[in-house]
């Protein structure tokens, strides 16, 4: 396809490496080409370029799987998933999942991202309930701006919630940016 064509989400490959195309620009001006620069994520590793390719330039358009898979454990240096209807267990590198690691707890359903047959990563919903294990005593008069304390989660992540929280309550947490969003 021709990359004026992508659009912000689309899957492709170029020169060998998987991107993901987060944003575009096409910019034409009276002199010259079409100019499409596209600001894109490359899906093996992680990192955000910018690509400036002229308008008669093809890349290769790429379909991406998602399977929704259930985490069970973790192994080590590995996490393990399971298909919930074939019983399929696949093994995840835990340095490939470090921010994920944060909001797995058993049992989570989440969409594993393939390419042929080369696991690219996992898509966690936006928010997910966990228990909070460890949470700092509510100090009273301390209301000047929005009032927070630091808490523990039970998979270990730490961050930030309102003083009305105490331990062993169950919390929402957004996965994007890890902090508290509401009581569960």
């Amino acid at each position: 396809m021709n990359v004026t064509e992508l659009r912000p989400g689309n899957y492709f490959i170029d020169e060998g490496n998987l991107y993901q195309v987060l944003d575009i620009l096409l910019n034409k001006t009276a002199m010259r080409k079409m100019v499409a620069k596209v600001k894109a994520k490359n899906m093996r590793t992680g990192a955000i370029t910018e690509l400036a390719r002229n308008s008669g330039y093809d890349v290769e358009k790429a379909m991406l799987e998602k399977k929704k898979m259930a985490y069970l454990y973790d192994s080590g240096d590995f996490l393990v998933f399971m298909d919930n209807n074939t019983y399929e267990q696949i093994e995840i590198e835990k340095k490939k999942l470090e921010w994920e690691l944060n909001f797995l707890t058993e049992n989570l359903e989440i969409d594993i991202l393939f390419y042929e047959d080369e696991i690219l990563g996992i898509t966690l919903p936006s928010s997910v309930a966990l228990k909070i294990v460890d949470c700092e005593p509510a100090v009273r008069g301390d209301t000047v701006n929005k009032a927070m304390k630091n808490a523990t989660l039970e998979t270990g992540y730490r961050l930030r919630v309102p003083l009305f929280i105490d331990n062993g309550e169950t919390i929402s947490v957004r996965t994007d940016n890890g902090e508290y969003d509401g009581r569960a």
